[in-house]
């Protein structure tokens, strides 16, 4: 599987929307376990005020991350290959947990 970087601009209005979508992701994702492995997201505040994300995924393709997408009710074609990981410092505590 290859690493990804998806960027999903301005999907969500609230905090209970995202949750919402986390917990399907979660539930699809085992079901596609096969294809495709959920690593960790961060929520953005988008300049109009609503919720996006960028999420880091392994993927046997994009087209594993695009029906996962369709099947959470949060699509993206916004979809980049990782080239490489530089970790430099663990992330700090979430603010508010996804």
């Amino acid at each position: 599987m290859d690493l990804y970087i998806i960027r999903r601009h301005g999907i969500w209005s609230n905090e209970d929307e995202l949750a919402a979508t986390n917990e399907k992701s979660l539930q699809v994702g085992e079901e596609m376990k096969d294809r495709l492995r959920w690593i960790r997201s961060y929520a953005v505040t988008e300049e109009d005020g609503r919720i996006g994300s960028v999420c880091i995924y392994e993927a046997s393709d994009r087209e594993a991350i695009r029906e996962h997408g369709r099947r959470i009710g949060a699509p993206s074609e916004d979809i980049r290959l990782a080239r490489g990981t530089a970790i430099k410092r663990d992330d700090p505590e979430p603010v508010t947990a996804m």
